[in-house]
């Protein structure tokens, strides 16, 4: 999953929700050790992360969806259905969230200033870029997610293919929206979960 759903599945516990968002630039095993004097929240959050994108990864729903993608974009289709569940989430934002996109999207901004300590270096540019240029509240149009395609495929001549991903989205949104509405409701009670056991 992308910044919008890894954010909303992780509750309204700062450190939780800090963990969770910067969880892929923190590499290595979270052992007892390395973690003793972190914000043992911040821990959860970063193992949370962890637990979405092997969930996500494993989902036969998903597996069908990349499955498809995989036929224009081949090994960037992991990559792409997580921003299409990104728009997808943020596109029905109200179906699960009782604050609206705006609203939720303006809160973490202040959030992740707030504890910008949690951050890590290497992230810090595009914490910076995300929150100046209001990528969350982007992902609701085609516009918007053709605008994070191309801001991805800028980045490493590896990814330059998925600038166009936004067109398998438009002939097929149906299909994917399907797909989307059957998994995210999953890994929503799922992380859930994970939280309360962790706590």
């Amino acid at each position: 999953m992308n910044f919008l759903a890894h954010l909303l599945l992780s509750g309204n516990k700062d450190g939780v929700v800090m963990g969770n968002f910067v969880g892929d630039f923190v590499k290595g095993r979270l052992t007892d050790d390395k973690t003793q004097n972190w914000n043992p929240d911040y821990v959860i959050g970063l193992k949370l992360h962890r637990f979405i994108d092997s969930y996500t990864d494993t989902h036969p729903v998903v597996r069908e969806a990349k499955k498809k993608v995989a036929e224009q974009h081949g090994r960037l289709s992991g990559i792409i259905i997580d921003i299409y569940f990104d728009y997808f989430l943020a596109k029905f934002f109200p179906d699960f969230c009782t604050e609206t996109l705006w609203e939720y999207s303006h809160r973490m901004y202040s959030m992740i200033e707030k504890n910008d300590y949690l951050v890590p270096e290497s992230m810090v540019p595009m914490a910076r870029a995300m929150i100046r240029q209001d990528w969350l509240n982007s992902y609701n149009t085609f516009e918007g997610i053709a605008l994070t395609f191309h801001r991805m495929s800028r980045r490493t001549g590896f990814m330059e293919p998925i600038y166009n991903a936004t067109d398998e989205l438009r002939r097929n949104e149906v299909f994917y929206e399907e797909k989307f509405r059957i998994f995210f409701p999953e890994l929503k009670r799922e992380s859930d979960r994970f939280v309360r056991e962790n706590e």
